[in-house]
């Protein structure tokens, strides 16, 4: 009987991983996700990279924060999660800056997701440096240690870097997830007839993509 069960079992396994190889290879190239040509580095060791590029500023970007909040809490453990603030022109640099003081400052999990309430319900204008300025004094961040941040050396470096990588990885808008340097996705990849995102579909899709990375990586040893 035990010997039985352990056959079930064996089936039942083997059906999985059979169901899971025939979801990945249902994924087409140009409609669930775009190669990113050339590939592009990665700075995650062992583990599958995923980037998302984002700006404050954008209501896309916005809506995608709750599903990707949600998603982040049960990613897979060899996934190594990302934010890379974009670039598609010098009005986007203000907000990148803010995203990179903060983080230098160590508060991006404090305010990550109170900056895109700020502008996008509270219609505030953060691409202003001392709106913002005044905005993380009022959420108990030392207002001149936050603009000497801002305006530091090295916060402008990793916004020059920003721009870098947005023309690297030729991110066309926002918000878009990139898959170990190879593989770029958009929710826009993922609308309904009525044209709103179907979350739960991409990040199905997203999950899929990092199957394949995983087993690329597992080929290459």
């Amino acid at each position: 009987m035990n010997r039985f069960a352990s056959s079930l079992r064996l089936v039942a396994c083997l059906l999985a991983l059979a169901y899971c190889a025939a979801a990945s290879a249902q994924l087409t190239p140009g409609k669930d996700y775009r190669l990113i040509n050339p590939a592009q580095p990665t700075d995650s060791g062992k583990r599958v990279e995923v980037l998302e590029f984002f700006w404050y500023g954008c209501p896309h970007c916005s809506n995608l924060q709750a599903p990707l909040r949600a998603w982040l809490k049960g990613k897979p453990a060899d996934v190594e999660f990302r934010r890379v603030p974009a670039v598609l022109g010098d009005s986007w640099l203000p907000l990148t800056q803010s995203y990179y003081a903060l983080d230098a400052m160590g508060m991006v999990e404090k305010l990550h997701y109170d900056v895109f309430a700020a502008i996008h319900q509270q219609k505030l204008r953060l691409t202003d440096s001392r709106v913002m300025f005044d905005w993380v004094a009022k959420h108990g961040v030392d207002r001149q240690k936050f603009a000497d941040t801002y305006n530091s050396f090295g916060v402008k470096s990793r916004a020059s870097r920003s721009i870098e990588m947005t023309r690297n990885y030729d991110i066309p808008g926002t918000p878009a997830l990139a898959v170990d340097g190879k593989y770029l996705l958009s929710p826009s990849m993922t609308l309904r007839s009525d044209n709103s995102v179907d979350y739960e579909r991409f990040f199905r899709v997203l999950d899929r993509v990092i199957a394949m990375a995983r087993r690329e990586r597992a080929g290459k040893k």
